[in-house]
Protein backbone atom coordinates (compact mmCIF):
# COMPACT_ATOMS: atom_id res chain seq x y z
CA UNK A 1 0.00 0.00 0.00
CA UNK A 2 2.98 2.22 0.31
CA UNK A 3 4.13 1.85 -2.44
CA UNK A 4 1.09 2.74 -4.53
CA UNK A 5 -0.11 5.65 -2.17
CA UNK A 6 3.69 6.99 -2.61
CA UNK A 7 3.78 6.85 -5.86
CA UNK A 8 4.22 10.04 -8.47
CA UNK A 9 5.13 12.36 -5.74
CA UNK A 10 6.36 15.57 -7.12
CA UNK A 11 5.18 18.56 -4.53
CA UNK A 12 5.52 18.26 -1.11
CA UNK A 13 5.25 20.07 2.00
CA UNK A 14 8.01 18.95 4.97
CA UNK A 15 7.07 20.28 8.49
CA UNK A 16 9.97 20.60 10.84
CA UNK A 17 9.22 20.80 14.67
CA UNK A 18 10.46 22.93 17.14
CA UNK A 19 11.47 19.41 19.20
CA UNK A 20 14.16 18.69 16.17
CA UNK A 21 15.43 22.23 15.43
CA UNK A 22 16.26 22.91 18.89
CA UNK A 23 18.82 21.26 21.63
CA UNK A 24 17.64 20.38 25.23
CA UNK A 25 18.15 24.10 26.23
CA UNK A 26 14.97 24.99 23.48
CA UNK A 27 18.04 26.51 21.44
CA UNK A 28 18.18 26.33 17.78
CA UNK A 29 20.94 23.11 17.13
CA UNK A 30 22.62 23.51 14.12
CA UNK A 31 23.84 20.05 13.83
CA UNK A 32 20.14 18.90 13.60
CA UNK A 33 19.51 22.17 11.10
CA UNK A 34 22.18 21.16 8.75
CA UNK A 35 21.21 17.82 8.13
CA UNK A 36 17.39 18.42 7.99
CA UNK A 37 17.98 21.03 5.30
CA UNK A 38 20.92 18.57 3.82
CA UNK A 39 17.43 15.86 3.28
CA UNK A 40 15.17 18.97 1.82
CA UNK A 41 17.69 19.84 -0.55
CA UNK A 42 18.63 16.36 -1.88
CA UNK A 43 14.68 16.46 -2.92
CA UNK A 44 14.98 19.81 -4.36
CA UNK A 45 17.92 19.18 -6.49
CA UNK A 46 16.12 15.94 -7.73
CA UNK A 47 12.95 17.60 -9.27
CA UNK A 48 10.76 17.45 -6.25
CA UNK A 49 8.90 20.59 -5.65
CA UNK A 50 9.18 21.22 -1.78
CA UNK A 51 7.81 23.86 0.66
CA UNK A 52 8.92 23.91 4.65
CA UNK A 53 6.64 24.72 7.45
CA UNK A 54 9.25 25.41 10.27
CA UNK A 55 8.44 26.08 13.91
CA UNK A 56 11.45 27.53 16.07
CA UNK A 57 11.73 31.11 15.65
CA UNK A 58 10.05 32.38 19.21
CA UNK A 59 13.09 29.58 20.72
CA UNK A 60 15.37 31.24 18.29
CA UNK A 61 14.72 34.92 19.79
CA UNK A 62 14.42 33.83 23.37
CA UNK A 63 18.03 34.06 24.10
CA UNK A 64 18.89 37.30 22.41
CA UNK A 65 15.78 38.90 24.46
CA UNK A 66 16.86 37.89 27.96
CA UNK A 67 14.12 34.99 28.25
CA UNK A 68 15.61 31.55 30.28
CA UNK A 69 11.59 30.07 29.64
CA UNK A 70 8.94 30.33 27.10
CA UNK A 71 7.22 33.39 28.09
CA UNK A 72 3.86 33.61 28.72
CA UNK A 73 3.00 36.97 27.37
CA UNK A 74 1.41 37.20 23.76
CA UNK A 75 3.56 40.98 23.33
CA UNK A 76 6.57 39.17 24.72
CA UNK A 77 5.76 36.04 22.56
CA UNK A 78 5.37 38.27 19.61
CA UNK A 79 8.59 40.36 20.06
CA UNK A 80 10.92 36.82 20.04
CA UNK A 81 9.12 35.93 16.91
CA UNK A 82 10.37 39.06 15.90
CA UNK A 83 13.93 38.64 16.96
CA UNK A 84 14.26 34.68 16.13
CA UNK A 85 12.62 34.34 12.40
CA UNK A 86 15.29 36.65 10.67
CA UNK A 87 18.49 34.68 12.72
CA UNK A 88 16.28 31.89 12.42
CA UNK A 89 15.51 32.33 8.45
CA UNK A 90 19.57 33.50 8.19
CA UNK A 91 20.64 30.19 9.02
CA UNK A 92 18.30 28.36 6.96
CA UNK A 93 20.04 30.51 3.95
CA UNK A 94 23.37 29.40 5.45
CA UNK A 95 22.93 26.05 5.20
CA UNK A 96 21.12 26.04 1.79
CA UNK A 97 23.96 28.24 0.02
CA UNK A 98 25.78 24.91 1.05
CA UNK A 99 23.87 23.19 -1.21
CA UNK A 100 23.49 25.81 -4.33
CA UNK A 101 20.20 26.54 -3.36
CA UNK A 102 18.24 29.89 -2.30
CA UNK A 103 15.56 30.78 0.26
CA UNK A 104 12.26 32.47 0.25
CA UNK A 105 10.20 33.62 3.26
CA UNK A 106 6.28 33.66 3.41
CA UNK A 107 5.11 34.15 6.60
CA UNK A 108 1.74 34.12 7.07
CA UNK A 109 -1.62 34.64 8.87
CA UNK A 110 -5.27 32.87 9.13
CA UNK A 111 -6.66 35.96 7.86
CA UNK A 112 -4.56 35.47 4.64
CA UNK A 113 -5.95 32.32 4.19
CA UNK A 114 -9.57 33.17 5.04
CA UNK A 115 -10.23 35.75 2.76
CA UNK A 116 -11.14 34.26 -0.67
CA UNK A 117 -8.80 36.92 -2.81
CA UNK A 118 -5.59 36.57 -0.60
CA UNK A 119 -5.82 32.81 -0.15
CA UNK A 120 -5.35 32.50 -4.19
CA UNK A 121 -2.84 35.06 -4.18
CA UNK A 122 -0.59 33.15 -1.59
CA UNK A 123 -1.11 30.07 -3.48
CA UNK A 124 0.09 31.71 -6.88
CA UNK A 125 3.11 33.12 -5.04
CA UNK A 126 3.60 29.94 -3.70
CA UNK A 127 3.90 28.23 -6.92
CA UNK A 128 5.41 30.87 -8.62
CA UNK A 129 8.11 30.05 -6.36
CA UNK A 130 8.42 26.76 -6.91
CA UNK A 131 8.59 27.06 -10.83
CA UNK A 132 12.19 28.23 -9.69
CA UNK A 133 14.35 25.16 -9.28
CA UNK A 134 16.84 26.77 -6.73
CA UNK A 135 14.31 27.57 -4.52
CA UNK A 136 13.30 26.50 -1.30
CA UNK A 137 10.27 28.18 0.51
CA UNK A 138 10.07 28.50 3.70
CA UNK A 139 6.78 29.29 5.38
CA UNK A 140 6.01 30.11 9.22
CA UNK A 141 3.08 31.73 11.02
CA UNK A 142 3.46 35.34 11.30
CA UNK A 143 3.62 35.53 14.94
CA UNK A 144 5.07 38.96 15.12
CA UNK A 145 1.20 40.18 14.39
CA UNK A 146 -1.20 37.22 14.78
CA UNK A 147 -3.00 37.69 17.67
CA UNK A 148 -4.08 34.45 20.06
CA UNK A 149 -8.11 34.20 18.12
CA UNK A 150 -7.37 34.18 14.91
CA UNK A 151 -4.24 32.10 14.91
CA UNK A 152 -3.56 28.91 13.30
CA UNK A 153 -2.96 27.06 16.16
CA UNK A 154 -0.34 25.57 15.80
CA UNK A 155 2.21 24.78 13.03
CA UNK A 156 0.80 21.37 12.41
CA UNK A 157 -2.29 22.83 11.51
CA UNK A 158 0.03 25.45 9.19
CA UNK A 159 1.33 22.74 7.48
CA UNK A 160 -1.82 20.99 6.59
CA UNK A 161 -3.27 23.97 5.52
CA UNK A 162 -0.30 24.82 3.33
CA UNK A 163 -0.36 21.55 1.73
CA UNK A 164 -4.13 21.99 0.86
CA UNK A 165 -3.67 25.14 -0.10
CA UNK A 166 -1.04 24.15 -3.15
CA UNK A 167 -2.22 20.89 -2.79
CA UNK A 168 0.59 19.17 -2.50
CA UNK A 169 1.05 15.49 -3.04
CA UNK A 170 2.15 14.78 0.44
CA UNK A 171 2.60 16.29 3.63
CA UNK A 172 5.49 14.85 5.67
CA UNK A 173 5.40 15.97 9.53
CA UNK A 174 9.25 15.16 11.10
CA UNK A 175 8.99 15.17 14.78
CA UNK A 176 10.72 13.81 17.82
CA UNK A 177 9.05 10.24 17.72
CA UNK A 178 9.12 7.43 15.09
CA UNK A 179 5.53 8.31 14.19
CA UNK A 180 2.03 7.08 16.07
CA UNK A 181 3.07 5.06 18.73
CA UNK A 182 0.60 2.60 20.34
CA UNK A 183 0.73 1.81 23.60
CA UNK A 184 3.43 4.00 24.34
CA UNK A 185 5.42 3.87 27.24
CA UNK A 186 4.69 0.21 27.48
CA UNK A 187 6.10 -2.78 26.90
CA UNK A 188 4.19 -3.67 23.90
CA UNK A 189 4.69 -0.02 22.21
CA UNK A 190 4.75 -0.23 18.54
CA UNK A 191 4.77 2.24 16.15
CA UNK A 192 1.75 2.32 13.84
CA UNK A 193 2.90 2.03 9.88
CA UNK A 194 -0.19 2.38 8.04
CA UNK A 195 -3.57 4.42 9.05
CA UNK A 196 -6.59 4.35 7.20
CA UNK A 197 -9.44 5.13 9.37
CA UNK A 198 -9.20 8.29 11.58
CA UNK A 199 -11.74 7.45 13.76
CA UNK A 200 -12.13 8.22 18.31
CA UNK A 201 -9.73 5.98 19.16
CA UNK A 202 -6.69 7.31 17.77
CA UNK A 203 -7.35 10.66 18.73
CA UNK A 204 -7.86 9.24 22.57
CA UNK A 205 -5.02 6.95 22.19
CA UNK A 206 -3.17 10.39 21.13
CA UNK A 207 -4.41 12.26 23.40
CA UNK A 208 -3.79 10.10 26.10
CA UNK A 209 -1.12 12.52 27.89
CA UNK A 210 -0.45 15.97 28.17
CA UNK A 211 3.14 15.86 27.80
CA UNK A 212 4.40 17.34 24.39
CA UNK A 213 7.66 15.29 24.51
CA UNK A 214 6.06 12.11 25.50
CA UNK A 215 4.36 11.28 22.27
CA UNK A 216 5.69 14.38 20.00
CA UNK A 217 2.21 16.97 20.57
CA UNK A 218 0.45 13.88 18.66
CA UNK A 219 -3.04 15.27 18.94
CA UNK A 220 -2.83 18.19 17.11
CA UNK A 221 -0.87 15.79 14.50
CA UNK A 222 -3.64 13.63 14.12
CA UNK A 223 -5.84 16.87 13.38
CA UNK A 224 -3.38 18.25 11.45
CA UNK A 225 -4.25 14.68 9.22
CA UNK A 226 -8.11 15.24 9.35
CA UNK A 227 -7.54 18.44 7.05
CA UNK A 228 -5.36 16.44 4.55
CA UNK A 229 -6.75 13.40 4.59
CA UNK A 230 -10.14 14.63 3.52
CA UNK A 231 -8.39 16.95 0.91
CA UNK A 232 -7.02 13.49 -0.67
CA UNK A 233 -3.40 13.92 0.07
CA UNK A 234 -1.55 11.67 2.07
CA UNK A 235 0.64 12.50 5.16
CA UNK A 236 3.53 10.57 7.00
CA UNK A 237 4.91 11.47 10.39
CA UNK A 238 7.98 9.81 10.77
CA UNK A 239 11.58 11.61 13.31
CA UNK A 240 13.44 14.35 11.93
CA UNK A 241 16.47 12.42 14.19
CA UNK A 242 17.19 10.10 10.98
CA UNK A 243 19.26 10.89 8.48
CA UNK A 244 17.50 9.11 5.23
CA UNK A 245 14.00 9.73 6.62
CA UNK A 246 12.48 11.76 3.45
CA UNK A 247 14.30 9.40 0.76
CA UNK A 248 12.94 6.02 2.65
CA UNK A 249 9.51 7.76 3.01
CA UNK A 250 9.65 8.46 -1.36
CA UNK A 251 10.83 5.18 -1.90
CA UNK A 252 8.17 3.62 -0.29
CA UNK A 253 9.99 2.46 2.77
CA UNK A 254 8.41 1.23 5.64
CA UNK A 255 9.45 4.69 7.99
CA UNK A 256 7.04 6.72 10.08
CA UNK A 257 3.25 6.18 9.91
CA UNK A 258 1.59 6.46 6.69
CA UNK A 259 -2.56 7.99 6.84
CA UNK A 260 -3.93 6.87 3.98
CA UNK A 261 -5.95 9.45 1.97
CA UNK A 262 -9.73 9.32 1.26
CA UNK A 263 -10.02 8.39 -2.66
CA UNK A 264 -11.43 11.71 -4.18
CA UNK A 265 -9.68 14.87 -3.72
CA UNK A 266 -11.16 17.99 -3.16
CA UNK A 267 -11.93 20.95 -5.49
CA UNK A 268 -10.18 24.03 -4.36
CA UNK A 269 -13.28 26.20 -3.10
CA UNK A 270 -14.82 23.03 -1.20
CA UNK A 271 -10.74 22.86 0.34
CA UNK A 272 -11.12 26.83 1.22
CA UNK A 273 -14.60 26.36 2.56
CA UNK A 274 -13.93 23.05 4.81
CA UNK A 275 -10.73 24.44 6.50
CA UNK A 276 -9.64 27.66 6.42
CA UNK A 277 -12.00 29.23 8.28
CA UNK A 278 -13.15 30.09 11.94
CA UNK A 279 -16.53 28.98 11.55
CA UNK A 280 -18.84 31.95 13.10
CA UNK A 281 -22.10 29.25 14.14
CA UNK A 282 -23.70 26.26 13.66
CA UNK A 283 -26.66 24.63 12.55
CA UNK A 284 -27.96 21.82 13.99
CA UNK A 285 -29.96 19.65 12.23
CA UNK A 286 -32.75 16.50 12.27
CA UNK A 287 -31.40 12.84 11.12
CA UNK A 288 -33.39 12.99 8.18
CA UNK A 289 -31.59 16.25 7.17
CA UNK A 290 -28.63 14.69 7.96
CA UNK A 291 -29.01 11.52 5.73
CA UNK A 292 -30.21 13.60 3.11
CA UNK A 293 -26.87 15.72 2.95
CA UNK A 294 -24.54 12.70 3.70
CA UNK A 295 -26.22 10.26 1.06
CA UNK A 296 -28.17 12.16 -1.15
CA UNK A 297 -25.96 15.50 -1.64
CA UNK A 298 -28.91 17.35 -1.29
CA UNK A 299 -28.89 20.99 -0.16
CA UNK A 300 -29.58 21.73 3.36
CA UNK A 301 -33.39 22.97 2.96
CA UNK A 302 -34.79 25.11 6.58
CA UNK A 303 -37.17 22.47 7.33
CA UNK A 304 -34.19 20.35 8.21
CA UNK A 305 -32.94 22.77 10.58
CA UNK A 306 -33.78 21.95 14.80
CA UNK A 307 -31.59 24.66 15.92
CA UNK A 308 -29.25 28.14 14.73
CA UNK A 309 -26.49 28.60 17.33
CA UNK A 310 -23.57 31.59 17.01
CA UNK A 311 -23.97 35.00 14.88
CA UNK A 312 -23.35 35.06 11.70
CA UNK A 313 -24.12 36.92 8.26
CA UNK A 314 -25.54 35.97 4.95
CA UNK A 315 -22.06 34.47 3.32
CA UNK A 316 -20.35 33.25 6.46
CA UNK A 317 -19.31 29.57 6.57
CA UNK A 318 -21.22 27.82 9.37
CA UNK A 319 -20.66 24.11 11.37
CA UNK A 320 -23.24 21.68 10.05
CA UNK A 321 -24.35 19.26 13.06
CA UNK A 322 -26.37 16.58 14.07
CA UNK A 323 -28.82 16.89 17.19
CA UNK A 324 -25.97 15.52 19.47
CA UNK A 325 -23.76 18.35 18.22
CA UNK A 326 -20.85 16.58 16.26
CA UNK A 327 -20.56 18.26 13.02
CA UNK A 328 -20.34 16.31 10.04
CA UNK A 329 -20.27 19.25 7.08
CA UNK A 330 -19.50 22.92 6.70
CA UNK A 331 -20.67 25.32 4.34
CA UNK A 332 -21.56 29.07 3.37
CA UNK A 333 -24.91 30.16 4.92
CA UNK A 334 -27.16 31.83 2.39
CA UNK A 335 -28.96 33.99 5.08
CA UNK A 336 -28.42 35.15 8.99
CA UNK A 337 -28.82 33.90 12.39
CA UNK A 338 -31.37 35.53 13.12
CA UNK A 339 -33.08 34.94 9.72
CA UNK A 340 -32.39 31.23 9.93
CA UNK A 341 -33.89 31.82 13.54
CA UNK A 342 -36.91 33.80 12.99
CA UNK A 343 -37.90 31.23 9.96
CA UNK A 344 -37.81 33.69 7.64
CA UNK A 345 -36.14 31.83 4.47
CA UNK A 346 -39.39 30.37 3.05
CA UNK A 347 -38.13 27.47 1.16
CA UNK A 348 -34.63 28.12 -0.11
CA UNK A 349 -31.42 26.27 0.43
CA UNK A 350 -29.90 27.63 3.46
CA UNK A 351 -26.56 26.11 2.13
CA UNK A 352 -26.73 25.20 -1.17
CA UNK A 353 -24.65 21.90 -1.86
CA UNK A 354 -22.44 23.74 -4.24
CA UNK A 355 -21.63 25.32 -1.02
CA UNK A 356 -20.94 22.68 1.28
CA UNK A 357 -18.51 19.87 2.34
CA UNK A 358 -19.32 16.51 4.43
CA UNK A 359 -16.17 16.34 6.29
Amino acid sequence: MRSKVLQNITRIVVKLGTGILTNAARQPDPVQMEQLTRQVASLRKSGKEVVMVSSGAVGAGMGVLGFARRPTELADLQACAAVGQSRLMAAYEAFFAREGLAVAQVLLTHDDLEDRERHLNARNTLLALLRHPNIVPIINENDAVSVTELKFGDNDKLSALVATLLPADLLVILTSVDGVIENYGRPNARTLSIIENLDASLERMAGGTDSETAVGGMKTKIQAARIVVRSGIPLVIASGRKKNTLQNILQGLNEGTLFVPKPAKLAGRKRWIAFFHHPRGSLLVDDGAKKSLRENGRSLLPAGIARCEGDFQAGEVVRICDLDGTEFARGISRFPADQIRARQCGRTEVVHRDDMVIL
